[in-house]
């Protein structure tokens, strides 16, 4: 019998890191050593006082039951963080947890968006920004980021792009600052501009804010709530997975404008049992212990953002420092035009050096690479020594 795959699935093809793994393993398979920067997985440890809450929780039969709703203390702890971290006070009715950022925006579209509504995405932009509202059925809009505008939108572009008064029937629209690939963050006068023109037009802004832990030269993390009347219509992903090392449990919250937490909470409601119990509570301790190892791991991500970017600039490749995110980004040297998947595949295979070609992120990164900084300093310039040897660059 042969199974038909339902048309939504033509739009996808396979992640690029599903890709990028059958290469390396083709190469460690020739008994290559392989310097792996292409996956945002943190290298570092969760704090022992986080592990420790998720085992003392773990070890109650109690907490294997349904967890149905967020534990109050977790939502107490998020209320607590939001005002102390960003100065944003929040009510409980604001506040819903999710399974990780990358589900919530897979999903929160459902809720949302109707066929053919028009939602705009970043170009270059973290993949799933697209497809969730695909997923929805969605017309897919993107506004384009390049390094002519530091990787900030041009809300008047974005007008002009669509048509008079396209953006007056777009839905919503994906924001997200600091921004994975690009590594740049943007300033508060973006905001300032952001939130009255999304509310002229009636655009709802879901903004992720998964790196403003990470973000470098004395800069602060913020958060668009923080703006004034952002809760009129935006919402915010928070994620523990990279500030607290939590990837793995799948943590994260979204925020805000409480008419969409709640219609995106009546939706999950359908689909979701709540988040295991030994998990909210390991989150608690996250959200409430001391940020000394948030700060103290921004600091190291920042020596391997100097490590790999001034050491490629020595090499004769030029690397803008980034400015946060837990990655770097880069044109690709110029002997090979824009072809970035050439690039990628050439660099491991002659160095072992492997990360991810810009296109995965849209038409915008085609002739950019994607550094993470998942590797010791020492490991960052041992790899920079086999580039440099190899010639490639």
């Amino acid at each position: 019998m042969e199974i038909v795959q339902s048309k939504r699935m033509e739009n996808f093809e396979e992640g690029i890191f599903q890709a990028l793994n059958k290469k390396m393993k083709e190469v460690c398979s020739e008994g290559k050593k392989v310097y792996n920067f292409s996956v945002g997985t943190p290298d570092f440890k969760p704090a022992a006082h986080i592990m420790e809450a998720v085992a003392k929780a773990a070890s109650s039969p109690e907490n294997y039951k349904y967890a149905l709703a967020d534990i109050p203390e977790l939502t107490q702890a998020v209320i607590d963080r939001y005002k102390s971290r960003y100065g944003v006070e929040l009510e409980d009715d604001e506040i819903m947890s999710v399974y990780g950022s990358q589900e919530g925006i897979a999903h929160i579209g459902l809720s949302l968006v109707d066929d053919g509504d028009i939602v705009l995405v970043p170009n270059p932009g973290y993949p799933i920004f697209a497809v969730g509202p695909q997923l929805a059925g969605a017309d897919l809009r993107t506004y384009e980021l390049g390094e002519e505008n530091n990787y900030l939108p041009n809300l008047e572009a974005i007008e002009k792009a669509y048509g008079d008064g396209a953006a007056e029937h777009a839905k919503l629209m994906v924001v997200s600052y600091p921004l994975n690939p690009v590594c740049r963050t943007a300033p508060d006068s973006f905001y300032e501009r952001l939130i009255p023109w999304a509310i002229k037009n009636g655009i709802i802004i879901i903004h992720d804010n998964a790196y403003s832990d990470i973000v470098y030269d004395g800069r602060v993390g913020k958060s668009i709530l923080a703006f004034k009347d952002a809760k009129e219509i935006a919402v915010e992903f928070y994620s523990l997975s990279k500030s607290y090392n939590y990837t793995g449990a799948r943590m994260a919250f979204l925020v805000g404008n409480r008419q969409i937490v709640k219609n995106f909470n009546k939706l999950r409601s359908q689909i979701d049992y709540g988040t295991f119990l030994p998990v909210q509570y390991g989150a608690v301790a996250a959200l409430t212990g001391s940020d000394d190892m948030v700060r103290q791991q921004c600091c190291e991500y920042e020596r391997r953002r100097n490590a790999l970017c001034d050491g490629f600039t020595r090499l004769g490749w030029k690397f803008e420092r980034s400015e946060g995110t837990m990655f770097a980004w880069a044109r690709i040297p110029k002997q090979f035009g824009d072809d970035d998947v050439s690039f990628v595949m050439t660099l491991l295979e002659k160095t072992g050096v492997l990360c991810t070609p810009g296109s995965s992120f849209g038409s915008r990164g085609r002739g950019y690479v994607r550094f993470a900084l998942v590797l010791p300093v020492e490991t960052i310039e041992e790899a920079l020594d086999r580039v440099g040897q190899s010639g490639v660059i």
